[in-house]
């Protein structure tokens, strides 16, 4: 269990973004398989990269490591969509419980709506293709040599459910947030937030902020 100083500024599915400030966890196979001493060396880098060092083991559907109302600061970033919607009401709810009162939570996904008007008002015949591409929702190619099947079952990139404004507004109302807005890159005006986020990750986009 962390320290509520250590866990003031909380992110989780951190990938390979770990700022110092911050308290960073992913539940990744491969970073758990990359922390095991001697064994961890020999994984091979190339399927994903090399996870920081100061990347902890957390599972945010089960709960973080950290105290109750510790978390002043909590920030994801392309998490929610590898999970299902039960697992997101789980996540949810967790996300509120280790706020503090007042606290922040910042968050991106991929913006549903966007890929939808842009199939939608598409006329190009590979338009739902693309949109399967985008989305993540399909597989164009299935590759089945084991490289390929390591990084897909050690990785866990697949999109299992996706979100737009008012599908997620409805979620993290559900779990107690409030002052629910929609968030773009920066406008935080909070120092650490310049830390976990990256302007690559919330082009096209949808951000949100709220309270606890």
């Amino acid at each position: 269990m962390f320290s509520a100083t250590e866990s003031r500024f909380t992110q989780f599915g951190c990938g390979l973004c770990a700022p110092e400030r911050w308290l960073n966890f992913d539940m990744s196979p491969l970073m758990r398989l990359q922390k095991i001493p001697v064994i961890g060396k020999l994984v091979p880098s190339g399927l994903f990269g090399r996870y920081p060092k100061n990347v902890h083991y957390g599972d945010i559907v089960k709960g973080l490591p950290v105290a109750d109302e510790s978390v002043e600061f909590l920030y994801c970033s392309h998490v929610l969509e590898h999970m299902s919607l039960e697992e997101v009401r789980c996540a949810l709810a967790n996300c509120y419980k280790h706020l503090q009162p007042g606290g922040i939570f910042r968050l991106v996904v991929p913006d549903l709506e966007i890929m939808a008007k842009a199939y939608i008002s598409s006329n190009n015949p590979e338009a739902a293709h693309e949109f399967m591409r985008i989305t993540w929702l399909g597989k164009e190619y299935r590759k089945k040599d084991m490289f390929s099947f390591l990084k897909e079952c050690l990785t866990g990139n697949i999109h299992l459910w996706m979100f737009d404004y008012n599908s997620l507004c409805l979620e993290l109302k559900s779990a107690g947030f409030k002052n629910i807005r929609r968030a773009r890159f920066g406008d935080s005006n909070i120092d650490v937030f310049c830390d976990v986020e990256d302007p690559k990750r919330w082009t096209l986009e949808l951000g949100i902020q709220c309270y606890k």
